[in-house]
């Protein structure tokens, strides 16, 4: 089973696979729909306008459910990117082919009366031939919707490519994050016992082992906020024993999503022990923690009439680190990121909370936090009529009032993504005024997509790694 949870969906023999599938559905649907024989009913004028009628109607189509989505019920707080959308409407194309040939299905005309036969054998005749034509229509039927089930499989595949979430089956299915095991006791820092010594003091030994990956509950001890399990990586350095004080990376993933989302879209792991690789063993402790409570679920990060994310961010995951790790306590040595949503929220923490993170990685992060695309309908939410308080919590504001000298930002976007790289242009040039040390960039040949963050991740852990003194 472990073979099959590790077979890749996103290129490989899978993505071929679906390729061709995809094709060839789509070709047969074409074929049989426009240019079918033996039909009681034909689409009017040629075959290039009809076809040119079902693109034109699915791309309304998924415009209305896409505008449905983004300004009726606010499902996002941004538009979607072109590209999933096309998929999406080459989806609709195939379903509406497949409507059409139904339209059109075989006329199942019976075998005409021969001059000689009897009646017993015309009525035989015609029992053979009406279970003839059944079977063909059973057959037809079944080829014509095996073929959309491909064009529909290739379209959520690219999708899934684009938004880079799901690598492996083990991903789609979640097998690979259930077999993470839970935080164990001989992981915990132990009570009573002494700080640990400093990275400067600390010495790697010849033999380190991996970084580790564990699950583990954070209570809202404060806050009362009801989280899911979050995902905590512990570097080489950390399973040394005396174990040095490692400075600490909190991660928040995209919305809709969830922490694991990080483990599978964002390659955490591989990531982080390629840093560690580079640097004697030594990577930050990283929590990946959940600021939403569910998939759906959107608190902006914030104290609100919704939830009291932030001090479930600020108070009860700070404490819950320092209780349970080996770590730097010093707040220079923390350091908040995130994706998409995430980024947003870790510009919330480092400027609504510098005494507790001192930098923040922002991959694709939005202009300021959104339940909604109009801008009243998130503080509706949030704050009633209050726009005032929703506007005092923002980073922008924040970072025009406030003074940050000795605080770090790292910001990335893909350079396809051109409304999110407005975004960190617009924050980057907010938190250099603000007394930031910025970097930011855009990551070629991407989107808004958790490749961004991906491939971001690197340049962010080398931005840190300056900032906390961890040399190569």
């Amino acid at each position: 089973m472990e073979f099959i949870d590790d077979l890749r969906v996103v290129d490989g023999p899978v993505a071929w696979a679906a390729w061709a599938a995809g094709a060839a559905g789509l070709a047969y649907l074409l074929w049989h729909a426009v240019f079918g024989r033996g039909r009681r009913w034909r689409p009017p004028g040629p075959a290039a306008v009809t076809l040119a009628g079902v693109v034109l109607l699915a791309a309304a189509l998924v415009a209305a459910v896409h505008w449905f989505l983004i300004y009726a019920v606010s499902v996002f707080p941004s538009e979607l990117p072109a590209e999933p959308l096309a998929w999406s409407a080459a989806a609709v194309v195939a379903l509406l082919l497949l409507l059409l040939r139904g339209v059109g299905r075989p006329s199942g005309v019976g075998v005409r009366n021969g001059a000689g036969q009897n009646s017993t054998q015309q009525n035989s005749t015609r029992r053979n031939s009406t279970r003839r034509n059944r079977a063909d229509a059973w057959r037809s039927r079944a080829a014509a919707a095996a073929a959309f089930l491909a064009v529909l499989a290739l379209c959520a595949v690219q999708i899934n490519i684009y938004f880079g979430l799901n690598h492996t089956v083990g991903d789609l299915t979640g097998a690979a994050v259930a077999r993470i095991p839970t935080l164990d006791a001989g992981l915990r820092r132990a009570a009573g016992a002494p700080a640990a010594a400093g990275l400067e003091q600390w010495r790697a030994p010849r033999d380190l082992p991996s970084g580790i990956i564990r699950k583990a509950a954070i209570p809202g001890t404060i806050s009362g906020f009801q989280s899911r399990d979050a995902y905590v990586y512990l570097p080489p350095a950390y399973q040394s024993s005396p174990r040095p004080a490692l400075p600490v990376l909190v991660l928040f993933s995209g919305q809709p999503g969830s922490p694991a989302d990080w483990l599978t879209g964002g390659a955490l792991q591989r990531r982080l022990d390629s840093f560690a690789a580079q640097h004697a063993g030594v990577a930050p402790v990283t929590v990946v923690v959940d600021p939403n409570g569910s998939a759906s679920a959107n608190t902006l990060c914030m104290d609100s009439r919704i939830a009291r994310a932030d001090t479930y961010l600020a108070r009860d995951v700070p404490d819950w680190i320092n209780q349970t790790f080996d770590v730097d306590p010093d707040p220079r040595k923390w350091a908040a990121g995130g994706f998409s949503f995430g980024g947003t929220c870790a510009l919330q923490m480092v400027t609504r909370h510098p005494d507790v993170y001192g930098a923040a990685l922002a991959f694709s992060s939005e202009k300021e936090p959104a339940i909604a695309k109009e801008r009243d309908k998130t503080i509706q939410a949030t704050f009633g009529a209050d726009a005032a308080s929703f506007d005092r919590l923002t980073p922008l504001s924040v970072m025009a009032k406030d003074r940050f000298d000795g605080h770090g930002a790292y910001f990335a976007a893909g350079e396809r993504d051109p409304e999110f790289i407005g975004h960190m242009d617009v924050l980057s040039e907010a938190a250099r005024k603000a007394g930031f040390t910025v970097e930011s960039h855009r990551i070629a040949n991407l989107g808004h997509s958790w490749e961004t963050a991906a491939n971001g991740l690197p340049g962010g852990l080398d931005f840190l790694s300056r900032r906390w003194g961890i040399a190569p």
